[in-house]
């Protein structure tokens, strides 16, 4: 493997000498060229923070994929590592697909899929998927293991194994799909990293919640257990399920030994247009963060031209409170923050508020209150390609991309919780947006693509007033 890490890396360090930087972000994790899609492994192992991730260093485009990997102090600034692990073994000839990574007395070990085409490349009809280990003994340099389980009879589609540690034996849940083309979580124990046995079918899908669940990740939140998921093939229901694929969770109760008892069913997480495949790990704090690729299959990517594809959200703290998941961005994010506008509570009337001409990289914070508002429209713009609005009409809060030189015009919205009050965190990179709305009720994570005249930040309301109570505005910088 080594000679190949040496040549992925030698090809990425001359793409990113090339790579331009119109919308490479600022303060959000991205490859330094190529493309990236899933977080893997994410682990806080002895005093510092690692992201692994799926990456094709040889190009823009997913291709073969690889390990990417970068290492940090505090989940907000990051350093770039070399490439992790490569593909190339009999066993992940086509990939190293999506997996975790964990402390096995000391030793950083990461359990990820090794994919074979059977058939062509591309032909998921015919496919060979195994779990696989690798090691490391100074958290920067992986040698393979080898497989270390193979599927059961009848099932091809094997994959994403995210793996942890509890009463005393190892656990890990794998995505599948059945011969009856149905999702499903299969939940394996384990006596050591290399010998696992099949435990029960954790959870699968009826007819209408997809027919793969790729990246399955199991948790305890509060008193509660969370199985996050991303399925693939649930369609469109009015405002819900509009990406081409989804990602949330179902919540319950879970004991070892014992069935998971499903007390809510699949709910999305985020209602953003690019949010998937999000994985979970204990910080700090023992807090429970999660983190999620911040692009969507089969989407514009503008950023190709710049020899880059792909980013990650920012961390985020998942709680349970009055009996509903919440997403908040971890505390460190604070870190970023540089010169302060305050915003001076006003009436918007049938107009627009100038904030900040040029919104690289900022945070605004808003209350609106809502009882005293009555336009049509009001909330917050970047330019002419990005509105964040109440829809006062329709009852939802809506979020609204317009770029026509990359072909991007669609919306995403949510109905408005009903209440005096509506919160609005909202942060803005060079190529994304990422809202939090009443403290976590809701998210948007979206990728935005404004030119570099297109980027003045204001408020605003239609055809009618709006009552802003406070406002406060941050530039960000990482570093």
């Amino acid at each position: 493997m080594k000679q190949r890490l040496e040549r992925a890396e030698h090809a990425l360090q001359d793409a990113a000498k090339k790579r331009g930087n119109a919308f490479y972000p600022l303060f959000h994790l991205a490859p330094p060229a190529g493309w990236m899609n899933d977080p893997n492994g994410l682990i806080y192992h002895q005093g510092v923070y690692h992201a692994f991730y799926q990456h094709h260093p040889f190009s823009e485009n997913w291709g073969p994929m690889h390990w990417g990997h970068a290492t940090s102090k505090d989940m907000v600034n990051w350093q770039h590592q070399p490439v992790a692990l490569a593909p190339g073994e009999d066993y992940d000839r086509d990939g190293c697909f999506s997996g975790s990574a964990v402390d096995d007395n000391g030793v950083l070990s990461l359990i990820y899929t090794g994919h074979v085409w059977l058939n062509g490349e591309g032909n998921d009809s015919a496919i060979r998927e195994v779990q696989c280990l690798a090691t490391s003994e100074d958290g920067i340099h992986f040698t393979k293991q080898g497989v270390i389980l193979t599927p059961p009879d009848n099932i091809m589609h094997f994959r994403d194994p995210k793996v942890w540690r509890e009463n005393g034996c190892w656990w890990m849940v794998i995505g599948a799909r059945d011969n009856s083309d149905c999702g499903q979580v299969l939940l394996y124990k384990g006596t050591s990293l290399q010998s696992w046995v099949l435990d029960r079918v954790l959870a699968k899908a009826d007819s209408h919640t997809g027919y793969m669940w790729e990246c399955p990740d199991f948790f305890p939140l509060g008193d509660e257990h969370i199985l996050m998921c991303s399925p693939q093939g649930i369609k469109a229901q009015g405002d819900d399920y509009q990406n081409l694929f989804q990602s949330g969770c179902l919540r319950g109760s879970w004991q070892p030994g014992q069935d998971f008892t499903i007390t809510e069913g699949f709910t999305e997480l985020d209602h953003g247009h690019d949010f998937y495949a999000p994985q979970s790990f204990t910080a700090t704090g023992g807090r429970r963060i999660v983190i999620a690729w911040m692009d969507m299959w089969e989407s514009v990517m503008p950023s190709k031209a710049e020899g880059w594809a792909g980013c990650m959200t920012l961390p985020r703290e998942l709680t349970l409170r009055d009996g509903k998941v919440r997403m908040m961005p971890v505390n460190e994010i604070e870190t970023l923050r540089r010169e302060h506008y305050p915003v001076a509570p006003c009436v918007l009337g049938n107009g627009v508020r100038p904030l900040v001409e040029d919104a690289q990289a900022v945070e605004i914070i808003t209350q609106w209150d809502l009882t005293a508002s009555d336009a049509e429209r009001f909330g917050i713009k970047l330019g002419d390609g990005v509105s964040l609005f109440v829809d006062t009409l329709a009852q939802r809060l809506c979020l609204e991309r317009d770029f026509p030189m990359h072909g991007i015009k669609d919306a995403r919205s949510i109905a408005l919780t009903p209440g005096q009050r509506l919160d609005l965190r909202m942060f803005i990179d060079r190529s994304s947006v990422e809202i939090f709305v009443n403290q976590g009720d809701a998210t948007f994570s979206s990728r935005i693509y404004p030119q570099p005249d297109q980027r003045a930040l204001s408020v605003f309301a239609t055809n009618g007033k709006a009552a802003l109570v406070h406002g406060d505005v941050w530039t960000l910088s990482a570093g």
